[in-house]
């Protein structure tokens, strides 16, 4: 596959008055040589430096089809470690379909999904987290996001696992070699106490990685956020508000929303994933039971509740919904949101007694707008996510994380077995499982149809 000559367009389909056509391959540079006419005559892509741009035109023959920027990178020094021609046009699709078609018919193929980030990793360029990380980047819409995919891209994950690796071979070389002088008892070039300590340390490292997932998978996929509540809360009101759009319907008749809506918003570079349900009630209607079934399914799978309550009538609703709730928000960060404060009429103190602790309490007018700026400083609180580094170490790919819970199943056996001085031939094939486990994350050890799963949902141009 890598001996084709491969091209695409690398920026997003009106993105700018700009667009860049890439080129990689071997016969990159010779083919667009043919196509490429420079202002100055005696200036060809052949004899032209790497690094460098030239200004001259695309043409069909006489006819002149863009004038063009071309910058020449020469492997192994590319992105793709090929030679890669990458071809700067106005943005017109008329202009970037011409110049492509004139690729391929000169020789060029049309690139895959994710192709060029593929030949990247083939051709040693960066290894398979470092690839999955382009994609994360590209996809990234927060400062958490960008951060976290950025850190994993310039290896950082990769040299804590390589760090790893490297410690975990160690001590399978020693067992192993134990193992090849098995007739002389009296040798033992593995001092147990010292593996033993090392397998703790290795384990410490691998257990914070995997925990930490549960931060990484809410900074990429959004915290999600739960709004539950009696029918005509203010709770589809609310939704609209904080998208600033008409995403939900809303209605004084009771029950008008029947199923699960769901939305993102970027506060304070955080993503947070606002899922608004059914209103709670007693009802014989059968899709609107459906409906509540499922309010049920994604208040268990929130991080955050927000609970609204209709502040007129706060004490009944409480009561009603309380036994409900309230043992399914054990676990989670849960705000008491009061609508409908501008209608209310008794003391706010009198609504806020005898609630769980260390509930949060907000009263606001979700149609009037008020006290919305309050509440999604609660929301930032409640997210309780950790200030982030372009340094720090957080898993957000659900691939990562199964693969490190698969490692730290494998070292905690070797631990098990150090306990009770387990022969070390047993010892050292779980010490080669998590080993193994490990270098799956980088690429080390995968398949073709792996490869093909992660880069397929890659763009087409990356």
């Amino acid at each position: 596959m890598n001996q084709d000559t491969i091209c695409a367009i690398s920026t997003a389909p009106g993105a700018g008055g700009i667009a860049v056509i890439r080129v990689s391959g071997p016969e990159a540079i010779v083919i667009c040589n043919r196509l490429f006419t420079p202002k100055v005559a005696d200036k060809t892509l052949l004899t032209q430096k790497a690094y460098t741009l030239r200004y001259g035109s695309i043409k069909r023959g006489d006819e002149l089809i863009d004038d063009v920027l071309v910058a020449l990178f020469k492997g192994p020094h590319s992105f793709t470690g090929e030679d890669t021609i990458e071809i700067t046009c106005h943005g017109s699709v008329y202009i970037q379909q011409q110049i492509l078609q004139l690729l391929i018919e000169n020789g060029c193929r049309s690139a895959l999904p994710g192709e060029y980030t593929q030949r990247a990793f083939m051709n040693g360029k960066m290894d398979l987290s470092q690839a999955e990380a382009v994609a994360d980047l590209i996809a990234s819409t927060s400062a958490g996001q960008h951060k976290l995919a950025l850190s994993q891209m310039r290896g950082g994950f990769s040299n804590e696992l390589r760090e790893l690796r490297e410690q975990l071979l160690h001590i399978t070389s020693l067992m192993e070699l134990e193992l090849d002088f098995s007739d002389h008892e009296e040798l033992e070039f593995a001092d147990r106490s010292e593996l033993t300590h090392l397998a703790s340390h290795i384990e410490k490292v691998i257990s914070r990685l995997a925990h930490s997932f549960s931060v990484g998978n809410a900074i990429k996929n959004g915290i999600p956020v739960a709004i539950i509540g009696e029918t005509n809360a203010g709770k589809s009101t609310l939704l609209n508000v904080l998208l600033n759009e008409e995403k939900a319907i809303v209605s004084d008749i009771h029950g008008t929303t029947r199923d699960v809506i769901e939305d993102t918003i970027n506060i304070q570079g955080i993503t947070f994933r606002f899922i608004d349900t059914a209103g709670i009630r007693e009802t014989h209607d059968t899709i609107e039971s459906i409906g509540i079934e499922r309010t049920f399914q994604k208040l268990a799978q929130a991080n955050i509740v927000l609970w609204m309550i209709d502040a007129t009538d706060a004490k009944q609703q409480i009561n009603q919904l309380s036994e409900k709730v309230l043992p399914l928000c054990k676990d989670k960060q849960l705000i008491l949101v009061f609508n409908k404060a501008d209608l209310l009429t008794t003391p706010q103190e009198d609504l806020v007694t005898d609630l769980p602790a260390h509930t949060q309490t907000l009263f606001i007018s979700a149609k009037k707008k008020e006290n919305i700026q309050k509440l999604q400083e609660l929301l930032i609180e409640a997210a309780h996510l950790p200030s982030l580094s372009q340094n720090d170490i957080i898993v957000t790919n659900v691939r990562h994380y199964e693969a490190l819970i698969r490692a730290l199943d494998a070292i905690h056996r070797v631990q098990e077995g150090l306990a009770i001085n387990l022969s070390g031939d047993f010892v050292s094939q779980d010490l080669r499982e998590c080993i193994y486990h490990l270098s799956d994350i980088v690429g080390e050890v995968t398949t073709d149809q792996v490869l093909g799963n992660i880069f397929n949902k890659f763009c087409i141009g990356k």
